[in-house]
């Protein structure tokens, strides 16, 4: 892992990546059946901590290496009427749509979506 990398991982050193991800964040709770991101330890400390660039709740993105695709990890609470595995597949496809249009040519985002829990 070369410094640049690890600066750009979340949290996020390049504020580009910053509000890439937040974007990424706001697609993915627009999705049907989304109930919302899941939030991890590190996101139920940030009210006490401010950390400017971090990582939106339920989001870990990792920006290209050269020519590398996207690799992005989503984690949701799901509605429970909604079947699981079509909120984890228009989340994915959601996430798709939105990096394709700034990744490389031809190089597809590397999702995975974890539906954590249903409300």
């Amino acid at each position: 892992m070369t410094a640049q990398h690890s600066e750009d991982s979340a949290p996020y050193g390049h504020p580009a990546h910053a509000t890439l991800a937040a974007e990424v964040a706001t697609a993915v709770e627009g999705v049907p059946g989304v109930a919302f991101l899941r939030p991890g330890l590190t996101d139920r400390l940030r009210s006490m901590v401010s950390r400017p660039g971090a990582a939106p709740a339920g989001v870990r993105m990792t920006p290209p290496d050269g020519d590398g695709p996207w690799r992005v990890e989503i984690h949701v609470v799901a509605l429970r009427r909604a079947r699981t595995v079509d909120v984890a597949r228009g989340v994915r496809d959601t996430v798709e749509r939105r990096l394709g249009a700034v990744a490389p040519a031809g190089s597809v985002p590397w999702v995975t979506v974890t539906v954590t829990g249903l409300v």
